[in-house]
């Protein structure tokens, strides 16, 4: 007999405020399948991160396998498996943004933060111990203009400096 403790996930389900929006929502699509990339957006702000209960949940909302849904959440990268910081941050390091320094920005944010870089099968790694953010590095930003960019959740920062980085993180510490 294992000593290991088995683990219950408990059911998920929209509270109120998402299920109104997953409603309006599932009203712009013509097969409820197309509206899957928004719904799991709308589930991971809800928990955070995507569970094997939001992926049945979602699976029967939208009337499609656990199976179709876990191959669109691991897909994207915008989705993760397991708990992330409050705050994420994607720091681009294409080559636009390694031309303009992104790695002395990525440098600068893991000594600040004390942590190391999230990696795909381990985002605990990239995650300070207070569970605040979670530094991980992108492909591609899309704003090779600006470079370099960070984006922490939707929002991109850009024409980065060590001084523009700590003004963020300090915004974002007080809240």
């Amino acid at each position: 007999m294992s000593d290991k403790l088995i683990q219950i996930e408990t059911p998920f389900v929209f509270n109120g405020e998402n299920q109104r929006e997953f409603d309006a929502l599932i009203g712009r699509y013509p097969v409820k399948e197309a509206a899957m990339l928004p719904t799991l957006h709308l589930a991971q702000r809800q928990v955070g991160y995507i569970t094997p209960a939001v992926m049945k949940y979602v699976a029967e909302q939208l009337e499609v396998s656990v199976m179709k849904v876990k191959d669109v959440v691991t897909f994207y990268p915008m989705f993760f498996e397991e708990p992330v910081g409050e705050y994420v941050i994607r720091v681009c390091h294409t080559l636009p943004c390694a031309l303009r320094d992104c790695k002395g920005v990525l440098d600068h944010l893991k000594a600040k933060l004390d942590t190391d870089v999230a990696s795909e099968t381990n985002l605990a790694k990239g995650t300070t111990p207070d569970g605040k953010f979670t530094l991980m590095k992108v492909e591609c930003l899309a704003s090779c203009d600006v470079a370099p960019v960070i984006m922490v959740n939707g929002d991109l920062h850009k024409n980065l400096t060590s001084e523009k980085v700590d003004e963020i993180l300090n915004d974002l510490s007080e809240k």
